[in-house]
């Protein structure tokens, strides 16, 4: 048994087309499924190259909102949302049903995980979406969030997930992307992020300090521009560190 393990996730299907050159160095997926982006010729293309790759395959719902990406919290109704995630969660399930893999998890999106980790409401929509689906789907969540303790709850399988490339304020939220020290860039600086968080099981916040986390698997944006060769030095740095990555 390893001492230490960690999967790396990263966020596909959003237009940069960097999958091919992001999955040699990534163990899971999240695929936008029509909600800030992707379409069914993008998640048939993506689903077939994780399965080739023998990546776990993960659904990204978000806000149904392209327009912002996402990355805006909008107004709607509890049982629009649930829908749309329905949906959302379902074109993708058919797609990966067709190709003869497996959905892994699900990972809301932007504005919708970072809402569900503070509101119950929005919380317990996205989980009221997963038990309708009948069977072992886990749920990325982060770490100390409202959502991650009302799916330990409620019997959904969790997995705890940190971020690379993402600055931590005290309360284990992301810097907001609209701060400029809202992501990490240089990979040296992701790398130690990343160390300290699957190691020693704490953060360095913005503030300074250092706050307990844990993570079982690391995100990685896919839609930065550093992102391949990011991912590709922190699965090395890993590595020589005894860190297996699966």
């Amino acid at each position: 048994m390893d001492a230490f393990s960690i999967d790396i996730n990263a966020d596909v299907g959003e237009g940069i087309g960097n999958e091919g050159m992001l999955f040699p160095y990534i163990t899971s997926c999240n695929i936008a499924c029509g909600g800030h982006a992707g379409d069914v010729q993008s998640m048939n293309e993506i689903v077939a190259l994780a399965k080739k790759n023998s990546i776990k395959i993960g659904a990204h719902p978000s806000f149904p909102d392209k327009a912002n990406f996402g990355r805006e919290v909008i107004n709607i109704s509890c049982e629009a949302l649930y829908n749309s995630v329905k949906d959302q969660i379902k074109s993708l399930l058919s797609i990966v049903k067709a190709h003869h893999a497996h959905l892994h998890h699900v990972k809301p999106h932007g504005a919708l995980y970072n809402l569900a980790a503070k509101d119950k409401i929005t919380a317990q929509v996205i989980l009221d979406v997963i038990k309708r689906f009948h069977r072992p789907i886990k749920l990325y969540v982060p770490y100390g969030s409202v959502i991650a303790k009302l799916a330990k709850a409620q019997g959904v399988a969790i997995l705890y997930e940190a971020f690379a490339d993402r600055n931590y304020n005290n309360d284990l939220s992301l810097v907001s992307r609209k701060l400029d020290n809202a992501l990490i860039t240089e990979t040296s600086q992701v790398c130690t992020h990343v160390l300290n968080m699957v190691i020693h099981q704490k953060v360095s916040t913005i503030n300074g300090n250092e706050v307990p986390i844990h993570a079982e698997t690391i995100g990685v944006h896919g839609d930065n521009p550093k992102a391949i060769n990011l991912v590709k030095s922190l699965r090395h740095f890993l590595n020589d560190h005894a860190i297996a990555i699966k």
